[in-house]
């Protein structure tokens, strides 16, 4: 849509090479300005050095404060066809504001995963008891559930999650939009130049450390599964790569015992590409798994759990192995990590997959088609939303009021 606005709100900057959730934010820009919009980028964060330059894209990017009028002003200038709500925080915090200010814009909410979901299963995993679905009504819930029938779109990164809100929440599904993250038809083109078996070593790891599971997998890794491994493999090393590692992750560098705390990574592809086998143990959370998701890409089989592979491979078969069970975890990755012929197999499983469910080509024409439906439909679509209006007439004036008390408490 020629000559449009599209804004952006977020609680962090762009950093693509930090997480899978700065590479899907990037993903999201570059279609948007593909279809015409302009874009502005406003973050609640101070500056990062990992950001990417946003500016080169010819973006604006500004800071903006919360619980501050000064953000009525803000928009009101800006004047967006469509906000972006870079999770449902930011829509809690600005998207009342938004209502009043521009109130024919747009809404689209951009989960990556769903909080209540993570935030259910990381405390069945700490209390060691079996993750079950009425765990899940808890108040983070009823806040990020509020935030999606707020919207006028919302998108969602995984099939498990938008079955989830279907069938427990009863969200209906004309306000949801499957768009997991997707994989440009260069990087597809490139599968037969890969790495061959003979040319790789090693078993690799990786993740953003800010994200408990990272940490959590980290943590098993080096207690768990690589005290067993290594003794199968004496001539591999365990590495572990990962942005903002913290001093107790460092701690856990060990060379006597192979095992090495890389820290951030230049180029994911180049560590991933160049590992025989990624390991991701992974016991909590949701979403996709941008890890693994890269794995396949870069031709590189894994070693995962169910919930690690969940909402990824539909009916195809996985680019390695899933084991929740320790003992079957190691056995598998040293199938992998020495038998040539399965992993030629599984590698193959892995490009199959990129092909048929994360091509880009499958998912920006019908995203298109959807906003285009929106922009000409938009009263309609509201008004067959009603849950939606009421919580934004109740939102608008309990949420009102309280910023404007935080504001005028913060002034003393």
């Amino acid at each position: 849509m020629q000559n449009s606005k599209l804004l952006i709100l977020s609680s962090v900057w762009v950093e693509p090479k930090s997480s899978a959730a700065g590479g899907r934010m990037l993903q999201l820009i570059k279609f948007f300005q593909s279809i015409g919009y302009s874009i502005v980028y406003a973050s609640t964060a101070s500056e990062s050095e990992f950001a990417f330059d946003l500016n080169a894209l010819g973006i604006e990017s500004h800071v903006v404060q919360l619980n501050d009028s000064s953000f009525d002003g803000f928009v009101s200038e800006v004047q967006p066809n469509i906000v972006l709500f870079d999770r449902f925080m930011l829509e809690e915090q600005f998207g009342w504001r938004v209502v009043q200010n521009c109130p024919d814009a747009i809404r689209i909410l951009d989960t990556e995963d769903l909080h209540c979901l993570r935030n259910a299963r990381k405390g069945a995993y700490k209390k060691g008891v079996l993750f079950q679905n009425e765990m899940l009504f808890t108040d983070v819930a009823k806040r990020e559930i509020a935030s999606i029938f707020r919207c006028d779109l919302t998108l969602m990164i995984s099939e498990f999650e938008m079955a989830l809100l279907e069938n427990l929440f009863k969200v209906d599904r004309g306000l949801l939009y499957y768009l997991p993250i997707l994989i440009e038809n260069e990087t597809i083109g490139k599968f037969d130049r890969r790495l061959s078996f003979s040319q790789r070593k090693d078993f690799v790891f990786i993740g953003n450390f800010l994200h408990e599971p990272n940490w959590n997998c980290v943590q098993i890794l080096k207690n768990e599964i690589w005290p067993e491994l290594r003794k199968c493999l004496p001539d591999a090393n365990m590495l572990i790569y990962g942005a903002y590692p913290s001093q107790k992750i460092l701690q856990l560098h060990n060379p006597k015992e192979r095992f090495f705390i890389k820290g951030r990574a230049e180029s994911a592809e180049d560590v991933i590409e160049n590992a025989r086998v990624l390991l991701a143990p992974i016991r909590f959370g949701a979403g996709i798994k941008g890890k693994l998701l890269e794995a396949m890409v870069y031709g590189t089989p894994t070693v995962t759990t169910a919930i690690g592979a969940e909402a990824m491979y539909g009916n195809l078969p996985w680019n390695g192995f899933i084991a929740d069970d320790n003992q079957a975890f190691v056995a598998s990755a040293v199938v992998l990590y020495s038998e040539e012929e399965v992993w030629k197999n599984v590698q193959q499983n892995g490009f199959e997959m990129v092909k048929e469910r994360f091509a880009e080509h499958s998912y920006l024409y019908d995203l298109q088609t959807k906003i285009g439906y929106l922009n000409a439909n938009l009263k309609s679509h509201r008004q067959q939303n009603f849950i939606g209006m009421l919580l934004q007439h109740h939102t608008m004036q309990s949420t009102h009021y309280m910023s404007k008390w935080i504001e005028e408490k913060n002034k003393k």
